[in-house]
């Protein structure tokens, strides 16, 4: 009996481990496309590349900071509007977000029909 409770709590704990990861492994991936969007914006985003970000915002698996620059990023049109930038500046504030994060928010929040050099160098170091 204690031998079955003690598989059922590894499960358990493995289970919930690998799901952790599996939504930071989901979460990984879904900032390198923003990121790769990002990088190559004119302008705004390709019908395709906002296909993708549609994607990303509706995965309510993914963190709600991710799902808000998929969106503020959708909705580039030369440059964010006042609500993405809005919602970057609270991804820069929040002390929970990690550092390449709060980079790529303020790459987003900073675009002007496309980004600098320097933020497309950011970019790429962050986001290989």
């Amino acid at each position: 009996m204690i031998k079955i409770l003690k598989s059922s709590l590894m499960v358990l704990m493995f289970g919930g481990f690998f799901s952790q990861t599996a939504v930071a492994q989901d979460a990984g991936a879904a900032l390198k496309t923003i990121a790769d969007i990002v990088a190559s914006l004119n302008h705004f985003p390709s019908d395709t590349d906002k296909a993708a970000l549609a994607e990303i915002e509706a995965n309510a698996n993914l963190p709600q900071g991710v799902r808000n620059m998929a969106n503020t990023v959708a909705n580039i049109s030369h440059a964010a509007s006042a609500e993405g930038k809005d919602q970057m500046a609270a991804i820069q504030a929040n002390t929970q977000a990690p550092d390449f994060a709060k980079a790529l928010a303020g790459i987003i929040a900073g675009i002007n029909h496309v980004p600098s050099d320097e933020a497309k160098a950011t970019l790429a170091e962050l986001f290989p």
